[in-house]
């Protein structure tokens, strides 16, 4: 957990990082979000997986 939440401000801040005027590598937004919300979801499926599995297997025994 504290290796993925490591890693991701490394990347965040490698992303976000300022760059020289003669630089033309910006990184596009929707490349920053899609890697964070890759984040933020592998880190909620770590810490409530488990909850949230079984919390959709009764909503589905119950409508079934």
């Amino acid at each position: 957990m504290q290796q993925l939440t490591l890693l991701m401000t490394r990347l965040y801040v490698g992303l976000t990082a300022p760059r020289g005027r003669g630089d033309r590598g910006d990184v596009p937004g929707w490349v920053l979000i899609t890697v964070m919300t890759v984040g933020l979801v592998a880190i909620i499926s770590q810490v409530a997986g488990s909850e949230l599995r079984s919390m959709l297997r009764a909503a589905l025994r119950s409508v079934g």
